[in-house]
């Protein structure tokens, strides 16, 4: 897709800005005349990262077509319409969309925004659309009701959710479930009757919840993601566990933090491959070098996909009677971290990765990682301005 001139970009800091979670896509003169645009990445993910639709499960050719209800905005107008997904019996399969009338409002190489509400793709051409001027009228107008609808759906949960927070915070300190660092989360997704799971879906209807103590030297965890292994010297945790773990107690285990700016004793640092969009990790060791890559789109959409909107929710730990005590407190509420500050924070070693590796005395080999955890100063250079509520 070209790159988007900075009319096109106000336009999406606006709609980011009125909480429009969306996709792009650039129809071309072939595309148009032929009523046919490649699906592309940015588009599958978004498509699979909001539950609407995954072109992995969807089988080839014509009878496996999937149709859904589309609007197209016109400006003080708008259009009914349907969206055709499909795999070709030719071509590999290369998924395709297309939506009906889109020749009506389109010409090539426009930008065309999709974003999904009412169970509906909800389509308008971002080059040509007064957007901002839409949004701003004084004239209730169809493009503005649309935004205004999504902005409360999604203020709505996390209105929600605060309220929550609220109740337990006002119930005084909790005592902790565990005697663990991962307590203070695990206590308050059990007062909220979240399930403790490994899911890497968002925990509180599409908002993540990361809980901490308020000492403001703890990095916090931002997703855990394994290796590409295809792509990897090394096949498998257990093989980073053999080349560089040691001995404590009854374990053998890799417990460390690894960044770009430095090396740790184990000889362990990032880089990132801008060429070829990759995150790799070294070792000094001359025999081994390079053993694990991650990639980069891998990681972005990991991030999106996790942090589409989250609270990041402070704890003062106390202890009463021996027992660790949770008074929370306060929440930073963020929404849409920028990708490509992701990439830049690892470099200035803000955002690290720990590997939590051990084999136990039975021989097992468990993984709790590898984390990709954010020093605090790093969030508001991740996300967008957020915003922060007292709790009590």
């Amino acid at each position: 897709m070209r790159k988007l001139t900075n009319l096109e970009q106000e336009k999406m800091k606006i709609l980011t800005k009125n909480q429009v979670s969306l996709t792009l896509i650039e129809p071309t003169e072939t595309g148009l005349k032929k009523s046919i645009m490649d699906a592309t990445g940015s588009v599958r993910s978004y498509l699979k990262s909001e539950n609407i639709h995954d072109y992995k499960l969807q089988k080839q050719g014509t009878e496996s077509k999937v149709m859904i209800p589309t609007v197209i905005y016109t400006g003080f107008k708008i259009m009914k319409s349907k969206a055709s997904l499909y795999r070709p019996s030719t071509k590999n399969g290369d998924p395709r969309i297309w939506f009906y009338g889109l020749t009506k409002i389109a010409n090539p190489n426009d930008i065309i925004a999709i974003t999904f509400y009412n169970e509906s793709f909800q389509v308008f051409n971002l080059t040509t659309l007064d957007v901002i001027e839409l949004i701003n009228s004084s004239i209730l107008n169809p493009f503005q009701e649309l935004i205004n609808a999504i902005n409360t759906t999604e203020n709505e949960v996390a209105s929600e959710l605060l309220e929550m927070l609220r109740k337990i915070a006002n119930s005084g300190p909790i005592p902790s479930m565990v005697d663990a660092d991962t307590s203070v989360g695990r206590t308050l997704e059990t007062a909220l009757g979240i399930d403790i799971n490994s899911s890497k879906q968002p925990d509180y209807k599409g908002i993540e919840l990361k809980s901490f103590r308020n000492s403001r030297t703890n990095r916090k965890n931002l997703f855990g993601q394994v290796p590409d292994w295809k792509l990897s010297k090394f096949k498998s945790s257990a093989e980073i566990l053999d080349n560089f773990g040691y001995e404590r107690e009854d374990d053998f285990k890799l417990y460390c933090t690894v960044s770009s700016i430095t090396r740790n004793s184990q000889g362990l640092n990032l880089r990132i491959d801008s060429e070829i969009k990759q995150l790799i990790e070294n070792s000094d060791k001359p025999e081994i070098g390079d053993f694990v890559v991650w990639t980069l789109d891998k990681l972005h959409n990991r991030l999106k996909t996790k942090h589409k909107e989250t609270f990041w929710v402070e704890a003062e730990s106390i202890r009463i009677n021996e027992r660790e005590h949770f008074q929370y407190k306060l929440v930073e509420h963020t929404k849409k971290p920028i990708t490509s500050q992701f990439d830049l924070l690892i470099e200035q070693g803000i955002i690290t990765l720990d590997h939590l590796i051990k084999r136990n005395s039975k021989g097992k080999v468990v993984e709790k990682g590898p984390l990709f955890k954010i020093k605090p100063k790093g969030i508001e250079l991740l996300f967008p301005p957020s915003e922060s509520y007292t709790l009590i």
